[in-house]
Order: structure tokens, then C-alpha cells, then sequence
């Protein structure tokens, strides 16, 4: 079974599929629709095969349907019916647990995504639990308003660097997690890493998009239970194919 993957983001909306190499990307934005979104993917997607589709998606999935607008979208992405509008099967999961169930190894992982907004998950003995922890009270706004694009524009990379190490420990110190992985383009401008992090890679997102279709998995839309990639041979055998990506 071949699967496109379709990462969407703020800025740029990613693809890749089984057995390729590259991924692709177009911009997406403020107006981004999701039939603009389909038409561009299919577009994007044009000389590669697949018989399924991943979605990562920035807001609130609920049995493989959006029941959330997004934030940083145009409307419309609620009740949208991407199987009909691909022709194939689809599963959707929150963006940020796409890239945690990718990042995934053992024991208790939070990851956070410094991009547009503030992306969050946590993975919990292979269980995916998509979170909403960038909307939650912080100073005088919220954790994606100190923690996210805005944030870093309004106070420059100095400022916003001490603000994601101050909200980094305050929900570490809320989850306690064992595993603490930051993900998302903004990562990388940081000077260094919170205490206790480690630095994870866009791909994982598409790792974690493969990974929903592997049949070790049981994926739903608010959890999604793998199998330990270093207990499961089946996994270890599907991610050696993946290995690439």
C-alpha cells in the first residue's frame, strides 16, 4: 500500500509519498481553503502513485473529521470530506501528533512545534494524545502568543528564546515527560535547546503519517496506538522502508 502524506502547515503545505525520495511543498496562508488545499496536493503530487492519504492538520480532529477551524487558515476545513475529495481512503490526525508519532521511540514523549502557532502532543507507551496546549493562559496571552511566529516577531529572537525556555519548563514541570522533543521550523533559530530537549526534524512528520497505515497501528483521531518501533519487528521492518524519508 502506497501513502501520500500531506503535512499542513501555516506557511507551506508538505507532501510525500512510499518510495519517494524528495518531498514537495506549496505556500499555503491566511486564505488557504481545503479544496484549494486538495487541487494544490494533487497537483503537487502529479507523476506519483498512492492508494491512501495522512493529514496532519493544526487543529482538532475527532474520528478522522475537523471540528475546528484553524487559526492561521481561511474557514471552511470543519466537516470537509477529504475522502471524497481525493478518491481514496484518508486518515487526519492533529499536525503536531503527526510529527510526535513520528518522533516516537519509548516511555513518555511531549513534543512542541515552534512554528506559526504552537503546536503539541504527547505520545504515552505508543498512544497518540493530540493536545491543545498552545491556547492555554500564559502571562497576559497565551503560550502560542509568546511561543509561536508572532511572539518571536513582536520580541525578537532574544526575548523569544527566554520565553520558550520559561513556557518549555512550566509545562514539563505540568506533563512530566520523560521525552521532550521541539519540532517545527522556528527550532532552529533558537541559540540553543531548553534544558532536557531534543531537536526534532520536519520528516518525522512524514514518518508519522506512514506510520498510521502500518497495520502494528490502531489510529483514531483523537488517539493513535503503535507498536514500539524497538519491540516490533513489523515496525522495524516498516521503517526501514521508510528509513529514507
Amino acid at each position: 500500500m502506497k501513502v501520500l502524506v500531506v503535512d499542513i502547515g501555516g506557511t507551506n503545505v508538505k507532501i510525500l509519498a512510499t518510495g519517494q525520495k524528495e518531498s514537495r511543498k506549496f505556500p499555503s496562508g491566511p486564505t488557504l481553503t481545503p479544496s484549494q488545499m486538495v487541487t494544490g496536493v494533487k497537483k503537487l503530487a502529479e507523476g506519483w502513485t498512492y492508494d491512501v492519504v495522512s493529514i496532519g492538520y493544526p487543529g482538532v480532529i475527532l474520528d478522522d473529521r475537523i471540528v475546528t477551524e484553524p487559526h492561521n487558515l481561511a474557514a471552511g476545513w470543519a466537516g470537509f470530506d477529504f475522502a471524497a475529495a481525493f478518491g481514496c481512503p484518508v486518515k487526519i490526525i492533529n499536525d503536531a501528533a503527526m510529527q510526535a508519532l513520528g518522533s516516537y521511540t519509548d516511555s513518555e514523549l511531549l513534543f512542541l512545534g515552534l512554528g506559526t502557532g504552537l503546536g503539541s502532543a504527547m505520545v504515552i507507551n505508543g498512544t497518540v494524545i493530540p493536545m491543545e496546549l498552545a491556547h492555554l493562559p500564559y502571562k497576559k496571552g497565551t503560550f502560542e502568543d509568546y511561543m509561536g511566529r508572532r511572539g518571536l516577531e513582536r520580541m525578537g529572537k532574544k526575548k523569544w528564546q527566554k520565553y520558550v525556555e520559561d513556557g518549555v519548563a512550566c509545562l514539563v514541570a505540568a506533563l512530566r515527560p520523560k521525552d521532550v522533543v521541539l519540532g517545527g521550523g522556528n527550532t532552529k533559530k533558537l541559540k540553543k535547546l531548553p534544558a532536557g530537549c531534543r531537536a526534532g526534524d520536519n520528516a518525522n512528520a512524514f514518518i508519522g503519517g506512514f506510520r498510521l497505515w502500518e497495520k502494528a497501528s490502531t489510529p483514531r483521531a483523537s488517539t493513535a496506538r503503535v507498536m514500539n518501533a524497538n519491540k516490533s519487528k513489523g515496525n522495524k521492518h516498516a521503517n526501514s522502508n521508510h528509513a529514507a524519508h
